[in-house]
């Protein structure tokens, strides 16, 4: 369905029975609202409502023009219009990558509107900034974050067939070839690789504690978040907190592992 907000159109798959708890699901870079294809139909199961958002820039009716519309602060605006629109006070929120950065802020900012957090990938933005200053390994992790911020980043991306983001996609197998159909459609790259342009640290140097229940989801063969922003991730939640720790699973933990990702997104709800 469409869900109109902010002056934006924002495309929202909806499923699971219509009495089920709302749980808002905020995917990442490159893939969108599909890479939770294969975890929906275990939340269904379990009785919940679900609402997918492709996020700005990936929804063809929000697509602002200037990197500043990308600031960190407009996706998590974005959510809760959305959560306004559809009526909800508030939801579960489940983020994975960018969607996890969007979904701390928002549970940060607006911890009335969450009712728990299930953040995959990403964490706490003040373990992250931690790590990289004690960590030069943490470092080397994000230094393609320059890359993508370039003027070169659309060609390297998509140049030799896609070849750079197939690789960066490998885990997930042929699934990848759905994310690199939708990168070619004209000015969605640029505008999902504008979150990285737009990002500034001073955007979340603020965010303090938690409070919602929280678990944070961390996989050992992640090539992006090493273990010292993992670890320290619990200093900065003082609700009722869980790491998962995935073994033998990369980044791409939705597609990889949704089974054991369902586990823990069912655990922290308590249903």
């Amino acid at each position: 369905m469409e869900v109109k907000a902010r002056g934006l159109t924002f495309e929202v798959a909806e499923g699971g029975p219509a009495d089920g708890q709302p749980v808002l699901l905020l995917h990442g870079f490159p893939q969108d609202r599909r890479e939770f294809d294969l975890l929906l139909p275990r939340l269904h199961t379990a009785g919940l409502r679900t609402y997918v958002m492709d996020q700005r820039g990936y929804s063809p009716g929000a697509r602002p023009s200037g990197v500043a519309s990308y600031r960190i602060a407009e996706p998590v605006a974005d959510a809760v219009a959305v959560l306004d629109t559809l009526g909800i006070e508030a939801a579960h929120v489940v983020g994975h990558d960018w969607g996890a950065q969007v979904a701390w802020l928002l549970a940060g900012r607006h911890p009335e509107r969450v009712r728990t957090l299930t953040a995959i990938s990403v964490p706490h933005p003040r373990a992250m900034q931690l790590a990289l200053r004690v960590r030069p390994t943490q470092q080397a992790r994000l230094a393609y974050f320059q890359v993508f911020r370039s003027a070169i980043a659309e060609r390297l991306l998509l140049g030799g067939g896609a070849l750079v983001m197939r690789r960066m996609l490998g885990p997930i197998g042929p699934r990848a070839d759905l994310y690199v159909k939708a990168m070619r459609e004209p000015g969605r790259l640029t505008t999902a690789l504008n979150w990285y342009r737009a990002f500034r640290t001073d955007d979340v140097a603020d965010l303090g504690q938690i409070s919602v229940p929280t678990t944070y989801v961390w996989s050992d063969r992640d090539g992006v978040v090493g273990l010292t922003a993992a670890l320290r991730t619990a200093d900065w939640v003082s609700g009722d907190y869980q790491l998962v720790a995935m073994r033998g699973v990369s980044h791409w933990v939705p597609e990889q592992a949704p089974r054991e990702l369902g586990d823990a997104i069912l655990a922290r709800i308590g249903v």
